[in-house]
């Protein structure tokens, strides 16, 4: 667990307040960094401020908001640390709800609430029972890394894992109306011998999830390709796309999938590759 938290402060429930620290529960995924080099002198390019007039001194910049077009109104860094909103110290639940209720499309990153001492253990693992025999999260909103988060509080999925978990969300002027991409999808009527072959696909494509089998393996590839451009040697072969069977239609490919002897359940590992954006 990191030493520094990201937030402390207080969960109020009515009357009831607990002292927590909170800590991220991830790590940020790693991405391979390129700079920009000139092609013909192989020297990196380098960015400076500036403006209309030319180079701007680090000390003559200062944060502008931008109010209307092309105008702006200086902010001082001091002017915003005066900003000290009541949730940078104190987390309100405001209402509880239903786990099932929240939409996955709102979740952004988790983060682990732990007791700030002993005392407040008691009071935390209280709150940590009744939320998972009830299946419940607290709705609130607390301050930090420069905005207010809209967040849900509950109990860990794992009941040997300790304390409680938290997870940012998203607002709802954050998240896009379906209709803005899904208006001309056409709802297509579906027989239920089509049904039945789809589902027994997925029941036969249904295992255990074992996160450890899926990496990430575009760093690695990446590194291989600067190693081989460094010796001189010939670069990696692509891996070949998958072949695609030419299928008449959905029932064919449904049915020509179960007929597959390869069984997902039988336990071989998958790995995830993931392309850069």
């Amino acid at each position: 667990m990191p030493t520094r938290p990201t937030w402390s402060g207080s969960i109020q429930i009515s009357l009831v307040s607990i002292a927590v620290k909170i800590f991220p529960a991830t790590n940020a995924g790693r991405q391979i960094d390129f700079h920009q080099i000139d092609r013909k002198t192989h020297t990196r390019i380098h960015h400076r401020n500036v403006d209309e007039a030319g180079e701007v001194e680090k000390a003559d910049i200062v944060k502008g908001f931008e109010y209307t077009k092309n105008r702006y109104i200086e902010i001082d860094l001091e002017e915003l640390k005066a900003l000290r909103l009541p949730t940078a110290a104190t987390m309100q639940i405001k209402q509880f709800v239903k786990a099932e209720e929240l939409p996955l499309a709102l979740f952004e990153r988790p983060y682990f609430v732990a007791p700030k001492d002993n005392v407040q253990a008691k009071a935390l693992g209280i709150m940590r029972k009744a939320l998972a025999q009830t299946n419940r999260l607290g709705i609130g909103e607390i301050a930090f890394s420069g905005r207010e988060h809209l967040v849900a509080i509950g109990a860990p999925l794992n009941p040997k894992q300790k304390g409680l978990m938290l997870y940012t969300l998203r607002y709802e002027n954050e998240l896009r109306d379906p209709k803005s991409v899904l208006t001309n999808v056409e709802e297509a009527s579906v027989a239920g011998d089509e049904l039945s072959l789809a589902k027994q696909l997925i029941d036969k494509s249904t295992s255990k999830f074992d996160l450890s089998a899926y990496k990430d393996d575009y760093e690695a590839a990446v590194k291989k390709l600067v190693d081989a451009k460094r010796k001189g040697k010939p670069l990696p072969e692509p891996e070949p796309e998958p072949t695609k069977a030419k299928v008449v239609s959905i029932v064919d490919a449904l049915r020509s999938s179960l007929a597959q002897d390869k069984n997902p359940k039988s336990g071989a590992k998958k790995t995830v590759r993931r392309k850069a954006a």
